[in-house]
């Protein structure tokens, strides 16, 4: 089989077919700043610092995809809130912007075309898309209504306000359901191809399969509705086999699997409705040597990529800041090497 594009090879995947190899989504952000020897506040300062860097990762490690994803505190900044950098990780977001339940009745969504740090978002896309047309997948990000609101005002207050205040719950619930439809379909307008919904909230790992039920589901089944474009459903690390009945009813066509759970389980509990991305171990992999690396490669491999239908990934949708090249490396050349179809490996290598 002649090599494909990476743009190709993904939607041969997702269509439940193989193509010439498995595709390999490295989900770098802060390493792009890292390729441009800039620090990381200074590298996502301009969207042109991001397209550089997401061209040189993608030249370096030939992996499918371009990522989009700046930091997950860039939402809590356009609503207003703080954003702390720091020197080797992601920027977070600071002091909550919400004090006290009683705040969200003032609470108005921004405009997503035109507020500064999700319009640089945008023309990053927008930049990418002119340098790679329809060849190489582009992933926008959104965070889902229901995951937003532990940076809009901490974990606890959160969990008080889920549990015991459900007008404010509701009220908060309808704003970041506005805003995300818009903000994902102005990225996918900008040029995504598909959408990330980050859903950390929703995974059993947080809430009880009845709270799901409730709340982030029938969120995330409006939310798939009304963005205008493929969405794969990430839970951030966070388990999904136990809601994946559910999970498969969102309308999702990608669910990011964590290290957790069992690729070949979990791939069979989406068979024909959904494929999977993961599972390599984000946090682990800093410790890796290139041997390791191959070794986890290969096993995902084995258990996941027979059939199509399967994206491999590091599990939480950002590789860390202090995973070093000669890893990334290996993981990219394992994949070459393992992840050739026809696959060579039994499910139990």
């Amino acid at each position: 089989m002649s090599p494909m594009t990476s743009m190709q090879r993904v939607l041969t995947a997702l269509s439940h077919r193989e193509p010439d190899r498995v595709p390999l989504f490295l989900l770098l952000t802060m390493h792009g700043a890292k390729e441009m020897g800039l620090g990381i506040r200074e590298y996502f300062n301009t969207a042109r610092n991001v397209v550089e860097g997401q061209l040189r990762l993608r030249e370096k490690f030939k992996h499918d995809c371009l990522y989009t994803f700046f930091y997950a505190a860039v939402e809590v900044e356009a609503w207003g809130g703080e954003v702390i950098y720091r020197d080797d990780g992601p920027p977070n977001s600071g002091q909550p912007l919400i004090g006290s339940p009683e705040r969200i009745r003032q609470l108005s969504a921004p405009d997503v075309r035109n507020t500064p740090c999700l319009r640089k978002v945008l023309d990053a896309i927008a930049g990418l898309k002119a340098q790679v047309g329809d060849t190489v997948p582009i992933i926008g990000v959104v965070m889902s209504p229901f995951s937003l609101p532990v940076m809009q005002m901490g974990f606890a207050p959160y969990l008080d306000l889920l549990h015991e205040r459900p007008l404010e719950f509701e009220r908060l619930l309808l704003l970041n359901e506005a805003f995300c439809v818009e903000w994902a379909n102005a990225q996918l307008d900008a040029g995504a191809t598909a959408i990330c919904y980050f859903d950390p909230m929703s995974s059993p790992t947080m809430v009880p399969r009845t709270k799901y039920l409730e709340t982030g589901f029938p969120c995330a089944k409006r939310m798939l509705a009304a963005i205008k474009g493929p969405v794969a459903i990430h839970f951030a690390s966070g388990r999904c086999l136990p809601i994946a009945d559910l999970v498969s009813r969102t309308g999702a066509a990608v669910v990011g699997v964590s290290n957790e759970e069992d690729l070949a389980e979990t791939k069979s509990a989406f068979a024909g409705k959904a494929s999977i991305l993961g599972n390599l171990n984000g946090l682990a992999m800093r410790g890796w040597d290139p041997a390791k690396a191959e070794r986890n490669v290969r096993r995902a491999v084995a258990k996941a990529a027979a059939g199509g239908g399967f994206l491999l990934a590091e599990n939480h949708g950002e590789i860390p800041f202090q995973v070093p090249d000669d890893v990334l490396h290996a993981i990219g050349e394992a994949t070459r090497k393992w992840g050739q179809y026809p696959i060579r490996l039994d499910i139990h290598d």
